[in-house]
């Protein structure tokens, strides 16, 4: 699936079956409550914490829920985001194009 067909996807889903997108500032919202989880699984799997008893360790899922409310808020906002990535791209190689190569942390 391109970024552009999940954007048509989650939009036809979100008319279909969700009835209305939420509010942009209830996605952010959104979008921040689950970078937090994400951010919960992460710290366990590979940080210092440790899961508890019964606790969703499932960082495909997290992942993906981060995704789909950023993909809404792209579609809310008319943001294409095959073209914003794209660009993003260009960016940082830009900017970045002998940044990390001459960084002795990398090596």
């Amino acid at each position: 699936m391109t970024i552009d067909e999940a954007q048509k996807q989650v939009d036809e889903w979100i008319k279909t079956v969700g009835v209305r997108y939420f509010s942009e500032l209830t996605n952010m919202a959104c979008l921040t409550e689950e970078v937090g989880e994400l951010a919960r699984v992460m710290a366990r799997r590979y940080g210092d914490q440790s899961f508890k008893e019964g606790e969703n360790c499932n960082l495909e899922e997290e992942m993906a829920d981060v995704l789909w409310v950023l993909i809404c808020l792209a579609n809310q906002t008319g943001v294409n985001l095959t073209e914003a990535l794209r660009k993003s791209i260009e960016k940082k190689t830009r900017r970045d194009k002998e940044r990390h190569i001459n960084n002795p942390k990398l090596h």
